[in-house]
């Protein structure tokens, strides 16, 4: 999916600004190499480095690890899926990133592989019910236009229980591990989130202005409050699990 840097600053700067919860989960120390695993546009990794740290950053996204570049940033176009680190890492970092990467499986063997002996795997994504609301009437949309919402959703949003098996099966030790509600928010409104996030429900509508607004429209009593601000119904899953 390709992402639009400047629209992203001003519809979802938010994601940065939660992030720095899981940083100070982290806790990076001076001298750690750290691998930032879906840097975005950097902000973060410019966060870590700044802490002291030798920071790698990795993302599929060209246009996001240009902007991670401006930075200063040590970022490279990569994909989760294809990394091949083997015990370089004191540490990986990952924010609102691994949703996005289905193979969940071969994505923590490929972490368990990159890092150190105790290392750290320190990360935040959607939890089960993430955008409940919000994917419910995209899939609604959908429907009316017979088509199937299996068929876009580009996420994988899991429950407590079932990461913290993935973890385990892959050799981790459970540090600590929380599921929680967070409605966030939004700059903008749902049709800026949509334009984001959304993308990949779009593929196979010719006109998406229509089917945006009757996505706004379905969930505007859910998740819009009478000052008019719009919210997301966000789930996170944030953990810190330990390379035994």
């Amino acid at each position: 999916m390709k992402w639009d840097v400047d629209s992203y600053n001003k519809n979802a700067a938010y994601v940065s600004r939660y992030g720095e919860e899981v940083l100070a989960l982290l806790n990076p120390q001076k001298g750690e190499f750290i691998l930032d695993l879906g840097c975005g546009d950097g902000d973060l990794a410019e966060k870590i480095a700044l802490a002291g740290c030798k920071v790698t950053a990795i993302d599929a996204s060209p246009d996001m690890i240009a902007a991670a570049k401006k930075r200063g940033v040590n970022a490279h176009i990569l994909n989760g899926n294809e990394m091949d680190f083997k015990d370089d890492f004191h540490a990986v970092f990952s924010n609102a990133a691994l949703h996005w990467m289905t193979s969940s499986d071969r994505i923590i063997t490929n972490v368990f592989n990159a890092l150190r002996v105790n290392g750290r795997f320190c990360a935040e994504l959607g939890g089960s019910g993430n955008v409940q609301t919000i994917t419910g009437q995209l899939y609604k949309e959908l429907a009316k236009r017979g088509l199937d919402g299996d068929d876009y959703n580009p996420w994988y949003f899991p429950s407590k229980e079932r990461y913290a098996r993935q973890l385990e099966q892959a050799g981790f030790r459970i540090d600590f591990i929380d599921q929680f509600q967070r409605p966030t928010r939004l700059p903008t409104n749902i049709a800026g989130w949509l334009g984001i996030f959304a993308k990949p429900f779009l593929r196979d509508i010719p006109d998406p202005e229509p089917f945006i607004q009757q996505v706004m429209a379905g969930v505007a009593d859910s998740l819009q409050g009478k000052d008019g601000f719009w919210h997301a119904d966000y789930v996170r899953l944030r953990f810190n699990a330990v390379k035994s």
